[in-house]
């Protein structure tokens, strides 16, 4: 199909952006798609906030960094951010100076947390745990950078954040956050029938009056119950999230 004035020919760009200009590095002045192009070919990284000229990918002008071709109008990109020098089609994105990087909106539905150093949606206001500069932190499963990444990240209840890919894996082999080790879901249909489970499932005549001391990983009690393979209930928050402290002892020992 003919494009017209200021329109791209063809959807161009790369596997990251859809965009109609190459960014020039600043760092070794050859031209790239993107940042990330540049980053998986060469031995350095390439900074974004640092470009200062671009070429269009239609008439191979090379120009200022901005959002239109000065020779032949093509539109480099629907979004463009004159900071981050961030050309795509329109997803909605906004600039964020608390993030300092460029997020997918739309804007008005999220909010920039001071303390997390995050912005999250406007449902999160005084409804997470913040935890210092978390975003500034790698993602725990991958180990790789959470704060610019193109992967968007998951709030667990206990304030960590994880690549939202890493979150489904992580669902796929338990329920517990990797770094607190507290319930990254709410679990409190299967602790439920945990608790039939456990109630059908007598213990051996050895092991029946034995206790064991254990430690929640959800609410942080320490608590003495009696000891089941299958799991040991926290008497706090009732929550099998919880953690064996030593050997189990007998009841008569505990008296």
């Amino acid at each position: 199909m003919a494009a017209g004035s200021g329109d791209m020919e063809v959807p161009a760009g790369c596997e990251h952006y859809t965009r109609g200009c190459e960014l020039r590095a600043p760092c070794c002045g050859k031209f790239y798609i993107c940042r990330l192009c540049h980053d998986n070919k060469e031995t350095h990284k390439m900074d974004r906030f640092k470009v200062t000229q671009v070429q269009c990918l239609k008439c191979k002008h090379i120009q200022k960094a901005q959002q239109n071709c000065e020779n032949c109008d093509n539109i480099f990109g629907d979004y463009y951010c004159n900071i981050c020098h961030l050309y795509d089609k329109d997803k909605k994105q906004y600039h964020c100076d608390g993030c300092g990087i460029c997020r997918i909106g739309p804007k008005e539905q999220f909010e920039h947390c001071t303390k997390c150093n995050l912005c999250l949606p406007l449902s999160f206001r005084g409804n997470h745990k913040c935890i210092e500069n978390v975003s500034r932190q790698d993602c725990p499963i991958c180990l790789e950078d959470i704060h610019t990444s193109r992967v968007g990240a998951r709030v667990l209840p206990c304030g960590h954040l994880l690549h939202s890919t890493c979150y489904e894996d992580m669902l796929k082999q338990g329920y517990r956050c990797p770094l607190c080790m507290r319930s990254a879901l709410d679990m409190s249909r299967y602790w439920t029938q945990l608790d039939e489970e456990v109630a059908h499932t007598p213990m051996p005549p050895e092991y029946q009056n034995m206790n064991v001391n254990i430690l929640c990983n959800d609410c942080s009690a320490r608590s003495t119950v009696s000891f089941h393979i299958l799991g040991m209930k926290c008497n706090s928050c009732k929550s099998y999230n919880t953690t064996q402290e030593g050997k189990p002892i007998s009841q008569t020992q505990t008296e």
